[in-house]
């Protein structure tokens, strides 16, 4: 039986007869970790699990942010052993949804690695990508953000895990007319230890209410003779209606009441074209003239499709993403939800930081997926 998949109830049902104490009080999330935790130190496991051995599986990532990629690869069956941002709300956010973690605030390359030296079986990180975006300037590997590429294929090269995987901007592939992507793959490969894949992933296509593009990486050590298969994708998608009910009471941001006045002339899927000509000038200025598809400005969500990729601020002019059934952004958990986060995790920090933190973030089920085919490899040594 997947943990995974029991209920609050069955969940400390599993903890008494673990005899895991003080887990009353404990989020869904946070049971299915002190359950694996424990699981980690047992062999010949009941017959409930249908397991006869269990071997832990662990990971470090660094650049967590708000935890979805965490939460996932943790949901796969992963142990996370460290986890690292520099953003102090981050890190709070991810010791208050997955404790008994080590939680590392501070900058990857001043992580002393020593001890985990062919000991990982994972290594994984959401290097940033600002630098790489096609919303930025996209410097690249000029600008300082892209310099963390290295200094993180330098972290891979010393702990040499078993696997690693990179996640960023779709832009990464583009960028310098591929150079980029071809430099990274390069200064990887020069060693020899690792095979590559690499892939463009849409999170709709996995289970998410969303139409967000990333990029993975992943490289297996050559010793381990076995390759990596991207998970294959769900013909089904999930649309908003999907996930958009009963969502429980959050903070979120307000739109000012010239905004509600135009979001209530604008149908679902809809944006600024939807406006007479006279209020799509007056809204969009200069800009109206600029040419360009421009389609992101006074948009509002449908019920009945994924959400466009949510960004780090719901309210911003080129950001928006409007309620499909109220003039109003989306709120806190209705980000969350969208982003498949489960409802008890929580984020801290000021309103913008919790939505930046979301926005950041990779889907949770997206890497949940990713982490079963990690796991597959594991479990096949």
């Amino acid at each position: 039986m997947d943990i995974n998949k029991l209920s609050k109830t069955k969940l400390l049902e599993k903890c008494i007869e673990l005899n895991i104490t003080k887990c009353k009080s404990k989020k869904k999330s946070q049971l299915i970790l002190l359950i694996n935790n424990e699981l980690n130190n047992k062999t010949n496991l009941d017959k409930t699990f249908n397991i006869k051995e269990y071997k832990p599986y662990s990971f470090i990532e660094v650049c967590a942010g708000g935890g979805g990629l965490s939460s996932g690869l943790i949901k796969s069956g992963l142990i996370p052993i460290l986890l690292n941002d520099f953003n102090i709300n981050c890190c709070k956010t991810l010791e208050n949804n997955h404790p008994n973690t080590n939680i590392i605030m501070g900058n990857m390359e001043d992580i002393d690695f020593t001890s985990y030296i062919d000991k990982v079986d994972l290594l994984t990180g959401g290097v940033p990508c600002q630098s790489f975006s096609h919303a930025g300037l996209r410097k690249g590997l000029d600008d300082k953000r892209g310099d963390l590429m290295f200094k993180f294929i330098e972290i891979i090269n010393k702990i040499k895990p078993k696997i690693f995987m990179i996640e960023n901007v779709k832009g990464l592939l583009t960028h310098n007319n591929g150079e980029t992507i071809k430099i990274i793959l390069n200064e990887i490969t020069k060693n020899n230890f690792y095979n590559l894949t690499y892939k463009s992933l849409d999170a709709s296509k996995y289970n998410v209410p969303q139409k967000r593009e990333r990029v993975f990486i992943v490289g297996v050590l050559k010793s381990l003779n076995r390759t990596f298969h991207f998970p294959i994708e769900n013909l089904n998608q999930k649309v908003l209606k999907d996930v958009l009910l009963n969502v429980p009471i959050s903070q979120g941001a307000k739109y000012t009441e010239e905004k509600i006045h135009l979001f209530k002339m604008i149908p679902q899927g809809g944006c600024w074209v939807n406006l007479p000509e006279n209020l799509q000038q007056t809204y969009l200025g200069n800009s109206y003239n600029s040419g360009g598809g421009k389609r992101g400005i006074l948009y509002r969500l449908s019920m009945e499709k994924p959400s466009l990729t949510l960004l780090c601020s719901p309210s911003q002019k080129q950001t928006e993403r409007c309620h499909p059934l109220e003039e109003r952004p989306l709120t806190i958990r209705e980000y969350a939800r969208i982003q498949t986060f489960d409802d008890d995790y929580t984020f801290i920090g000021s309103l913008s930081s919790q939505y930046k933190q979301i926005g950041n973030a990779v889907p949770v089920e997206l890497a949940y997926q990713l982490g079963i085919s990690i796991m597959n490899i594991l479990k096949s040594l």
